[in-house]
């Protein structure tokens, strides 16, 4: 179950109770950007802030968990299914060629963004194991979930303890997409497969299921369902808590998950 919580510094925030480590999945509040697409936790760089601003944002962030900017491990993510495995020597560092992180390290804080993404977090808790991933519909529908959790198998996980949950993203009632988004997901999951996450709507016209992709793949890996929490919040349909890309046309500010050891 998530729980969503508003701390002493206004900053409000969403966590599962299946996940026993420091983590969070972030919202757009109490936070010092004034643009008025970015308004105000915008944890994004590339979106026409200040860096100021958004290191203002992170530390605001972070600090009400206790963590710390410089342990931050993020990527600027380019839809794919890499997972870099990265330990307490790759802390302060940006990659170019990932979207998502697994770790055994302590004093790392490893960080997804996302503005209608689903953010998905992993942790085996008997062998302390952590996980990242950014999954949108590129990711999920080509198992981005799966990868995740391999990557943490061979970091010394056990399938049988890892508990995943995936935050507040883009649901299918304001996912409309068309014919061309249904044959890119078949091409990746199958025809068949793709039909139950990318359902038609009308002449051409479909509603996407990023979630339900993403627990496909969890469920693939080996994760059982009652190990998945999933955060029942759309991000479009709430655009005073969350950014949403789709709802902003583009013009949004940027959120994250963060889990560390």
């Amino acid at each position: 179950m998530f729980v969503k919580t508003v701390y002493d510094n206004g900053v409000v925030a969403f966590s599962s109770d299946n996940i026993t480590t420091p983590h969070m999945f972030s919202t757009r509040c109490a936070g010092v950007s004034s643009l008025p697409h970015l308004v105000s936790l915008n944890l994004g760089e590339n979106r026409g802030d200040s860096p100021e601003n958004v290191r203002t944002n992170f530390e605001r962030f972070l600090s009400v968990k206790g963590l710390s900017y410089s342990s931050l491990i993020r990527a600027r993510q380019i839809h794919s299914t890499n997972v870099r495995i990265v330990d307490d020597r790759d802390a302060g560092k940006v990659f170019d060629d990932c979207d998502g992180f697994v770790s055994k390290s302590l004093g790392v804080v490893l960080c997804v963004k996302v503005a209608d993404c689903a953010p998905i977090l992993l942790y085996d808790e008997k062998n302390r194991v952590i996980g990242a991933l950014h999954a949108g519909w590129r990711g999920a529908s080509r198992g981005i979930a799966e990868n995740g959790v391999k990557q943490m198998i061979s970091c010394g996980a056990d399938v049988k303890n890892i508990k995943a949950a995936i935050g507040a993203c883009i649901h299918p009632c304001c996912y409309e997409v068309g014919k061309d988004f249904f044959d890119e997901v078949a091409s990746y999951m199958g025809s068949e497969c793709a039909s139950r996450y990318v359902k038609k709507a009308g002449e051409g016209k479909f509603r996407a299921d990023i979630v339900g992709m993403n627990i496909y793949y969890l469920k693939k890996s080996g994760i059982e369902e009652s190990s998945i929490s999933v955060c029942k919040e759309c991000t479009c349909c709430h655009p005073e808590l969350f950014f949403s890309h789709r709802y902003g046309k583009g013009m949004r500010g940027t959120m994250c998950a963060v889990i560390s050891l």
